[in-house]
């Protein structure tokens, strides 16, 4: 069940990402951080649905794993376009919240697969 909502929420945060950036690039004229966290946002559902086909228990681990690296270096772009008012806080906090819900979700997944490993010898 968690799989699943992780990959809707990275899938629709994709979205986000890429109308951020498509935004950035009309309405502000950045192309540098917009090309930064367009490829970190998006290849975190990219990672998800890798790891949907994984060939194994440790392989599947390690696509999230990546893919928890890319969401919170995506927090960090979204963390400097704020600082640089490239989006305001309301913007920032929004889309943030939903970067910060995939990293927990990611990061429990990641969790409980290698506790059931230990487990399971």
């Amino acid at each position: 069940m968690k799989e699943n909502n992780l990959k809707n929420k990275s899938f629709l945060f994709s979205i986000r990402v890429v109308n951020l950036c498509k935004y950035l690039v009309a309405e502000k004229g950045e192309y540098l951080l917009s090309k930064q966290v367009l490829r970190s946002g998006t290849s975190v559902g990219a990672l998800v649905r890798e790891a949907e086909h994984s060939e194994s228990k440790n392989d599947f681990i390690h696509k999230l794993a990546i893919a928890q690296k890319e969401i919170n270096e995506t927090i960090y772009w979204l963390e400097l376009l704020r600082a640089t008012d490239y989006i305001n806080e309301e913007e920032f906090e929004s889309i943030n919240l939903d970067a910060v819900e995939i990293i927990k979700i990611l990061t429990t997944i990641i969790k409980n697969t290698k506790a059931k490993l230990v487990v399971s010898g």
